[in-house]
């Protein structure tokens, strides 16, 4: 297994701990780790991406794994957070449905052979999430407003790039078998 492939792992292998953290009410840095797992974790996504093309160890384990990982860490702390009441419950079910169709979508894609790759919205969507989170993990009254905008930027930038996927790819659904 190459370093891209082990960082996937790492991060898969953080959730559990992530969660554990952010449902604790142990102590009072409970919600710090939380963060700092979740960091990490995050960090891991944007470095094995790069060593993968860069050292040009992309690999079928790795297409495959490296966005489940991405799903998994998201949709984690978004229930999480949802738990904890510090975003709708309806935000996090467009967030995670988008998830779900695009994930569909590859797969019939995939079906056909063909590869769609992220675009640049995806990507946006992926770090706007990634800081809401973020925000609402560290929960700092001073920046509810930043946390309130970052979390509305979100969410449009999910359903932008879930509209972006679907009418750049539209040939896709067509049925050729």
């Amino acid at each position: 297994m190459n370093l891209p492939n082990k960082l996937t792992m790492f991060r898969v292998l953080l959730i559990p701990f992530f969660v554990a953290f952010m449902l604790a009410d142990l102590t009072a840095y409970d919600k710090w780790i939380a963060l700092a797992i979740f960091i990490i974790a995050s960090l891991t996504d944007l470095l094995d991406g790069k060593i993968a093309r860069k050292y040009h160890l992309v690999t079928n384990f790795g297409k495959f794994m490296d966005p489940l990982a991405d799903k998994l860490l998201v949709c984690s702390a978004l229930i999480c957070l949802v738990a904890l009441e510090k975003i709708p419950a309806w935000i996090v079910i467009v967030i995670i449905a988008r998830e779900f169709i695009i994930s569909g979508f590859r797969l019939i894609a995939s079906d056909n052979g063909v590869v769609i790759a992220a675009s640049y919205w995806g990507k946006f969507k992926t770090t706007f999430q990634m800081v809401m989170i973020c925000l609402m993990i560290a929960d700092l009254g001073a920046l509810s407003l930043l946390t309130a905008i970052v979390m509305w930027a979100a969410l449009a930038l999910t359903v932008v790039s879930l509209a972006d996927y679907l009418i750049k790819n539209k040939d896709v659904m067509k049925d050729t078998k």
